[in-house]
């Protein structure tokens, strides 16, 4: 029977490696064989731009619509990612996200709207790339996923964002009562004092902890023109960590 597994990777921080993780997660799933749907439901579009794809007048926008209901179905925006043959599809994001995010305030079933929306695609792992927001756009990718990773920048900050997030995911369990957190991803990390400190303080916390995403110029480099890290080079400390990640994944789900 196919398993489809819906993940949302969110933080209401930004700048804390989400939609890095969304894509070298989902290339890296590919790597091992993995069919992948990355979602990209942040209206400030990074993941969508770094890919190289104009989503204008067909994204994620016009199939969820705003006070009204969207005018297209995922299947006619859904686009291949760039140079990942079958098996690596994107769903774009462009700047009319945020009023079909107001918009869609006045809905009924609100919440649900992206789930219903997912419901008609088919693929082994959907990734959803959350907005740095806790808006109605996160909480519809909340009732929408099995599962939930948080990419957490190894700051003190990072920690507070952690918090409040959770408690979003805990007031979501209403309506999407299997909603797990699959674990927290430290990222951007160095082997300084102050971030020991705080890869302990986050050990001390009752979830999976998977292995630190180092800090790396090849990454950035990597998410500016919208590659995996991996694609760029293989045996960089960044794509071994996320290849290290999707393991795990396949792993513990």
């Amino acid at each position: 029977m196919f398993e489809r597994r819906v993940l949302a990777i969110g933080n209401q921080k930004g700048g804390v490696g989400k939609t890095t993780t969304t894509l070298n997660l989902g290339v890296e799933l590919v790597n091992r064989g993995r069919t992948v749907i990355l979602v990209d439901a942040d209206p400030q579009h990074s993941l969508t731009t770094s890919l190289g794809t104009d989503a204008a007048g067909s994204s994620l926008a016009e199939v969820l619509g705003d006070h009204r209901f969207g005018m297209k179905e995922m299947s006619e925006v859904l686009r291949k990612a760039r140079d990942n043959g079958d098996r690596l599809w994107l769903v774009p994001s462009d700047l009319s996200l945020e009023v079909t995010s107001l918009g869609m305030m006045n809905r009924i079933g609100r919440e649900i709207l992206l789930k219903q929306a997912l419901s008609t695609l088919k693929a082994d792992y959907i990734l959803i790339d959350c907005p740095p927001s806790l808006g109605l756009l996160t909480i519809n990718a909340l009732v929408a996923a099995d599962r939930v990773l948080v990419p957490v920048q190894a700051e003190f900050l990072g920690l507070r964002g952690l918090a409040l997030f959770w408690q979003t995911m805990q007031q979501v369990e209403a309506l999407n009562p299997r909603l797990q957190l699959l674990g927290i991803l430290p990222t951007m990390t160095r082997r300084t004092r102050h971030h020991a400190e705080i890869l302990e303080a986050m050990g001390k916390i009752q979830a999976h902890i998977f292995e630190p995403i180092p800090l790396s110029v090849k990454a950035s480099e990597a998410h500016a023109i919208g590659r995996a890290v991996s694609t760029l080079d293989g045996d960089n400390a960044v794509a071994k960590a996320y290849a290290y990640l999707a393991r795990e994944v396949e792993r513990l789900w």
